[in-house]
């Protein structure tokens, strides 16, 4: 991960006469779409160290998590375009976060030009062990018996987690409960104890207790298995076909900020990425590497845009969900 995004800020030197000069001639700052210790700060923290030395200027990382990445999204959008601006954050941040709002602060894809999706974060549907279910037929079955029985605990109202499951309960004629807590944690302790009978979080919050057999994982959400849990097996190959979702980290930086600029950037992301070695930290946080260009994150982000919208318009049509 060093690598990739040591090639990533070398990248941003531009070509042509335009610029008149080399890039950078000051400090860069990267803006994370989170608070320290959140994922997309975990990731920008890997290449920290030196940065500056790859760069000739130094490196400002700037942590602004406010409003689940909301505020460091803002500033990127109101950013002059001169490569000086470059953010890393979570995919929320721009096809969630703002159509819950009913005055966002930016436009989602007019404000932001696409860089490249870095990784994919699976979610993972967990139960206490003491549910009488082993696959997501099962559960499905189960709700359907026991109709409003069965609660889910997730870290808040919202976000992609309680997406996924709502859309996993439309998908299918379900109706599982939400529960939703102050982060992830208390959520998964919750499902411990028993308070709630499932929890569905990231890879990393569940994998001790799972190892434990204190949780018992029923599926991940993505199109392809992780390698951390390589026998539990997708909610499509469970039978709910086409279903996909997950956390996503891209690299956005501010609307007309020249494609030459953006497309230097993917190329040396892509190389560094191909480097033994370079997916170690991603493999162990449970993500899966998705390095794809300019072009292809601007259609996936707009692919999952029109997917959540529907998603929150449903949620908010039947009264489940607010918009701030």
């Amino acid at each position: 991960m060093k690598l990739i995004f040591a090639a990533l800020m070398i990248a941003l030197v531009p070509s042509g006469p335009a610029w008149g000069q080399a890039y950078p001639t000051k400090p860069v700052r990267l803006i994370i779409g989170g608070l320290p210790g959140t994922a997309p700060d975990v990731i920008a923290r890997l290449f920290g160290p030196g940065m500056s030395e790859s760069l000739g200027q130094s490196l400002i990382l700037d942590n602004r998590g406010g409003g689940a990445g909301l505020l460091g999204a803002q500033i990127t959008a109101t950013a002059a375009p001169d490569g000086y601006t470059v953010l890393i954050v979570g995919g929320g941040s721009l096809v969630i976060v703002p159509f819950l709002t009913k005055t966002p602060p930016y436009d989602p894809v007019a404000d932001f030009t696409p860089v490249t999706l870095v990784s994919l974060a699976p979610l993972v549907l967990a139960c206490n062990p003491s549910l009488p279910v082993k696959s997501v037929q099962e559960l499905i079955s189960l709700s359907k018996a026991k109709p409003k029985d069965l609660l889910y605990g997730t870290p808040g109202v919202g976000g992609i987690h309680h997406l996924t499951i709502e859309m996993l309960n439309r998908a299918v004629g379900i109706n599982l409960i939400h529960v939703p807590y102050k982060g992830g944690p208390p959520a998964v302790i919750d499902a411990i104890a028993g308070r709630v009978q499932l929890v569905i979080t990231t890879v990393i919050p569940v994998s001790p207790h799972i190892k434990a057999a204190r949780l018992r994982p029923l599926a991940v959400t993505s199109a392809k298995r992780t390698s951390v849990y390589p026998d539990v097996p997708t909610v499509a190959e469970s039978g709910v076909q086409g279903f996909e979702s997950h956390q996503w980290f891209g690299i956005f930086t501010p609307s007309n900020t020249p494609g030459a600029i953006r497309e230097r950037f993917y190329k040396e992301v892509r190389m560094a990425v191909d480097k033994p070695g370079a997916t170690t930290i991603l493999d162990q946080e449970g993500q899966l590497l998705a390095v794809n260009g300019p072009k292809a994150l601007d259609e996936f982000r707009r692919t999952e845009t029109a997917k959540w919208t529907k998603v929150i318009s449903q949620l908010h049509a039947a009264g489940a969900i607010e918009m701030r």
